[in-house]
């Protein structure tokens, strides 16, 4: 027995040695640990020599090929491994007098949160949260829910959003928890965490292509026609998107029509975007919180349009204080109010616009005759928080255009209306279901109706004629976001939509004749189901796939379609990445127009057994390079459409046609179309800079656009009327304090397509001749164009410039005086040409008496050199 227990004595004592010995190795202190951007591996190579001791490591070992940079002073080898080791999973001991690195069998956890503006509670959608350790991150949803399923372990996470300050903060993820973040803007500081400074989302990183982001400050500071803030008119500014005719707000997307764009507010479609004709957007610049704009590589959760989604999302409302703004411009004021309700739980925003000028024209009307114009809008948001995993949306926008004349002379009277606008609801339900799955469902409703009215009495006649068009859009929507870790991110859903159209609804009534009373009702269901998945294959490669299945049913017509949607994206350098996408869309929906230039008198129609859906494919390739950490990239890309199925109005033809004036048959507007098709295709450059006191970005696009119907231009292909060649585009937004904002555009793009007859020759800069021969009596002469859009008007181009000034109050509200000059160098831009008639009177050989008729091409400006003045105070 006593020799046993000197046998244990022994043992124990050579433990003890063991254990001092291991730990002496750990605590052998290191004056200085240094590495410069190097490899973990060589980092571990000079721990050896320092320490004396032999590293070894077994496992994946492709984690040691990472660049580090630490610099460590009077350290302990178990304190300088430890810092090495972090976010690697690794763990390390002794081993018969070496160190031993072996990976950690540990369980997957997930953090999960909301990103929200400090002061306000407004969700951000869109902002990047990054892990530097694992070279992994995620960015939140529209909603500004986030969710990372990572290993346990110690991690450093980086949240930043342009325009807003960067949180650099530790995590120790043990356990599934709740990081909720609130950002705070860049001019102010955070006591809690640190700021580092502005960081931005690099092009090269992300997947997606064809996406343009646009913050809206840029909207805020770029100068703007009459002071008004205008999402549509910024969006111009980038390259691929072009405008209509001078001043329209109408966006025309990589050659596609205005109808061809899904424009969506909080969910709802948007089916007229227009004020006064064209010359603003309907969308109020202070109630909405972000766009975006996807030219292609469309997410399957998207579709129902060919060229373009541009989603706009409303501001929630302030969840903490009170606030709002009221700003007063030359043609329109505005105000917004917006609080908490039950503070931290519920919320308002209210926001309301409308012009005077009917009120400042109407002193001056002569007493016999007033013409009026105004427009309004007004948006609603109520957000209620249940709790952490239910919320609830509630959002409504309405908008409406009036027209008015009224002319009384003696006793007679004639009174003339034209109305028009939108109304939108939605309302939505975002469920957390846990920490990884995130859903929102939404109610929709959206309306557009477009009337005319006339009313003429007098001691001979009386009349009365009204027609109206317009749409219902009755849906659902749901949305269902899966993260099962930070290389995948899984979305599904599903979509239904009833479409009850009103094509024409016509009136007439006039003494002696019978009454005209006809309408046009069609109702239409349209549904869809998607899934697509985000997934980082690799460092260098990653992709986007969905897959869309829609169907159409039109009485006993039904359309049914498979969208397939690719991005691929390969990261050459860790600053470069080449891109690539498909993407497949239909369009069961149309515009029938003959203005194009927004004017409600355009028709919204439905697929029928006659008319097909249209459809597009569109490839593109492109490169991102971003240039390290200063903000400043630059994007390339180049793309190719096809679209199918597109319809435009035959010769001659309009929304008035109802009938055939021979036969006296009613004529349906199917009839009055024709349906061809289309190519787009071209080349977009941007170079940007979103960092620093001057900001901005150069945007240049050349492209071409064709159409081809049967019964137009002899079948032959024609180019599109807003095919213009080059566009380019300059913005730039300088702050060199807080106290002043000073901005300017130069944009320059080839001329519009108009068809003429028999053009000759051009002559000076406001007139091109026309040769139409003489006007002999019994001869008359038939003029006629022998090529549609046969004529390209002359060059747009423009600069506008614009300067704020900032000042603080003592009750610390907001005064800013805006001046702008647009189009400052009076460049006389055409936005239409006209033909003048002029007759010369002759003497001919004979001697007798002759006339001849020489018609001139004259071009109308309208927008030349205006100045405007605009005043915000924000409190």
């Amino acid at each position: 027995m006593k020799l046993v227990s000197t046998f244990f004595m022994i043992l124990l004592t050579v433990f003890c040695n063991a254990q001092e010995e291991n730990n002496s190795i750990f605590d052998i202190q290191i004056e200085h640990f240094t590495v410069q951007n190097q490899s973990l591996k060589k980092a571990l190579k000079q721990l050896e020599k320092l320490s004396g001791t032999k590293i070894g490591y077994a496992g994946d070992t492709t984690v040691f090929d990472k660049e580090i940079t630490v610099n460590l002073q009077n350290k302990t080898v178990r304190e300088i491994l430890e810092e090495l080791m972090t976010g690697t999973r690794y763990q390390f001991k002794v081993l018969q007098k070496n160190i031993l690195l072996f990976r950690k069998k540990t369980e997957r956890k997930t953090i999960n949160g909301y990103i929200k503006e400090k002061g306000s509670g407004e969700h951000l959608p869109g902002v990047s949260i990054y892990i530097p350790e694992l070279g992994l991150g995620t960015i939140t949803n529209n909603y500004g829910f986030y969710s990372l399923t990572l290993p346990e372990g110690h991690y450093k996470l980086l949240i930043s959003y342009l325009g807003y300050g960067t949180i650099n903060t530790a995590i120790n993820l043990i356990e599934n928890s709740e990081l909720n973040i609130d950002l705070q803007i860049v001019e102010e500081s955070l006591e809690e965490v640190l700021i580092t400074d502005q960081k931005v989302t690099r092009q090269s990183q992300t997947t997606r292509m064809g996406v343009t982001p646009l913050k809206i400050s840029d909207v805020a500071n770029t100068p703007s026609l009459l002071g008004e803030k205008d999402v549509l008119k910024t969006l111009q500014l980038l390259p691929g998107i072009q405008s209509g005719v001078e001043a329209s707000s109408g966006v025309y997307i990589r050659g596609g029509t205005p109808d061809q764009n899904l424009i969506i507010l909080d969910e709802a479609p948007v089916y007229n975007s227009n004020h006064l004709f064209g010359l603003f957007s309907v969308f109020n610049g202070d109630a909405i919180k972000s766009v975006e704009v996807f030219k292609g590589g469309f997410p399957a959760r998207f579709g129902g349009r060919l060229s373009s989604v541009i989603n706009i999302n409303m501001k929630d409302g302030n969840k903490e204080k009170l606030e709002g703004n009221v700003s007063l411009g030359i043609i329109s004021s505005s105000a917004l109010l917006e609080g908490p309700i039950n503070r931290g739980k519920t919320s308002f925003l209210i926001s309301a616009r409308r012009t005077y000028a009917d009120l400042v024209s109407k002193p001056f009307q002569p007493k016999d005759l007033a013409v009026g114009y105004y427009f309004q809008d007004v948006n609603f948001k109520i957000h209620h928080v249940f709790n952490t995993k239910n919320k609830l949306f509630l959002s409504t926008y309405y908008g409406q255009d009036n027209f008015t004349s009224k002319n009384r002379k003696n006793n007679d009277r004639s009174d003339n209306k034209i109305a028009w606008g939108n109304i939108t609801s939605t309302l939505r339900w975002n469920h957390q279901f846990n920490s990884r799955l995130f859903s929102n469902t939404s109610l929709i409703f959206s309306n557009y109706k477009f009337k005319v009215a006339a009313e003429n009495e007098s001691q001979y006649i009386n009349f009365t004629f009204n027609t109206s068009s317009g749409i219902n859009d009755y849906g659902f929507k749901t949305d269902i976001q899966y993260l099962p870790n930070p290389k995948h991110t899984w979305s599904f859903g599903a979509v239904g939509i009833y479409h009850n159209f009103t094509p024409q609804r016509f009136v007439l009534k006039e003494t002696g004749i019978d009454d005209i009373n006809k309408s046009q009702e069609l109702n239409s269901f349209e549904s869809a189901v998607y899934a697509e998945d985000n997934w980082r294959i690799t460092d260098r490669w990653s992709f986007s796939s969905g897959l869309r299945f829609s169907n159409f049913t039109y009485k006993l017509s039904n359309y049914a379609a498979l969208e397939p949607r690719l991005t691929v994206a390969w990261r050459m350098t860790p600053d470069i990445a080449i891109k690539t996408s498909y993407s497949k869309m239909n369009q069961y929906i149309h515009l029938l127009t003959n203005s194009g230039i927004g004017l409600p008198t355009d028709l919204w129609v439905s697929s029928t057994d006659k008319v097909r859906p249209q459809l597009s494919e569109q490839i593109a390739l492109g490169i991102a390079k971003d240039f390290g950490d200063t903000g400043y990239s630059l994007t390339i890309e180049g793309y190719y459409k096809k679209m199918n199925n597109v319809i435009s109005y035959r010769e001659g033809a309009s929304f008035l046609v109802l009938s055939d004036l021979e036969s006296g048959k009613n004529v349906s507007w199917e009839e009055n179309i024709t349906i061809g098709k289309g190519w787009a295709y071209g080349a977009e450059f941007l170079f940007r800079k979103q960092l620093g006191k001057l900001t901005g970005w150069i945007g240049y696009t050349i492209a071409k656009s064709e159409r081809q119907f049967d019964e137009l231009n002899l079948g032959k292909k024609f180019n599109a009327r807003y095919d213009r060649r080059h566009n380019i585009s300059l913005v730039g937004i300088y702050k060199p304090n807080k106290k002043i904002t000073v901005s300017a555009n130069w944009v320059y793009s080839s001329g519009l397509n108009y068809t003429l007859p028999n053009l000759q020759t051009a002559g000076s800069d406001d007139q091109f001749p026309i040769d139409s021969g003489s006007d002999v009596i019994g001869d008359p002469v038939f003029e006629f164009a022998t090529k549609r859009n046969n004529f390209r008007g002359e060059a747009y181009h423009r600069l506008d410039l614009g300067v704020q000034f900032h000042k603080k109050t003592k009750r610390n509200n907001e005064r800013t005086w805006g001046f702008s000059l647009y189009n400052s160098y009076g460049n006389r831009n055409p936005l239409f040409y006209y033909v003048s008639t002029n007759n010369t009177s002759f003497t001919a050989l004979g001697g007798d008496n002759s006339t001849a008729t020489e018609k001139t091409l004259r071009r109308y400006s309208l927008l030349v050199f205006i100045p405007s003045f605009n005043y915000t105070l924000k409190f």
